[in-house]
């Protein structure tokens, strides 16, 4: 298993647009100042959400759809020149997913399920100078999605945005920490999260990962059949829908 000592690192900001939903405000602080520790394999990033993520009316709320993704290619984004000249900065990472099923659609979704999804999923970060020694990166409670696994992930189409000195392509997204979790064997929370491979009945028996009563948490160990019937039973919340289609309109460059 990795080990996920979480560290400090000045690296800069992952982009706030990401497709997982959650906008990477630090990388997470040191667990301790023991210089004798060993290096971490993976470094773990701190971040808040798009959008509400954790239960079933979240996701039947602002999502578009939930879809079965499997991980099937990646690639390495170089860093800015700026990066590599101030010796520290991030390598970017873009997983290829294809879409495997479609478990959840909303009706009047802008567009079409996607089949397959270019993903920008988090890399690795340098600080040393040397690209080449970079540590793997992820965000915490989260999937970092890697090639060989399979993926639910709730989703949503942002048509582009135009604020004043900014914009934003038209893209998919999650919605945030609770929207995306692993799938592996067709099994909920059996897989890859947080850069390493968890067990959906040990994570289902630890108690320290329900406070949240999420998704994930409460159908852990369960297959595909449980998460729609939850998602067809769960109530949306139609005036934070219309909030977000009031801001969404506001923002468009449409």
């Amino acid at each position: 298993m990795r080990i996920r000592t979480r560290i400090a690192a000045a690296v800069g900001l992952i982009a706030a647009a990401s497709a997982t939903g959650i906008a990477v405000a630090a990388i997470a602080a040191p667990a301790s100042d023991d210089r004798s520790a060993p290096e971490p394999e993976t470094l773990m990033a701190l971040g808040s959400d798009y959008l509400p993520s954790v239960t079933a009316s979240d996701w039947v709320t602002y999502a578009d759809y939930v879809i079965v993704v499997d991980a099937v290619a990646e690639e390495a984004v170089p860093p800015a020149a700026s990066e590599l000249e101030r010796g520290e900065g991030i390598i970017g990472r873009t997983v290829t997913l294809e879409v495997e099923d479609v478990l959840w659609s909303r009706e009047g979704a802008p567009m079409a399920a996607p089949e397959t999804w270019a993903y920008p999923a988090a890399g690795w970060a340098f600080d040393e100078g040397d690209p080449e020694d970079a540590v793997e990166m992820a965000l915490q409670d989260f999937p970092r999605v890697e090639v060989g696994h399979r993926y639910v992930m709730a989703v949503r189409w942002e048509a582009a945005v135009c604020t004043e000195g900014d914009y934003l392509p038209a893209q998919w997204r999650g919605l945030g920490e609770g929207s995306q979790f692993p799938f592996d064997d067709g099994v909920i929370g059996n897989g890859e999260s947080e850069g390493a491979v968890q067990d959906a009945a040990a994570f289902a028996a630890d108690v320290d990962v329900h406070v949240d009563e999420g998704v994930e948490e409460l159908l852990a160990g369960q297959g595909a059949d449980a998460l729609v019937s939850v998602l067809e039973d769960a109530k949306a919340d139609t005036a934070a829908q219309s909030e977000v289609q009031a801001f969404a309109a506001e923002t468009s460059c449409e």
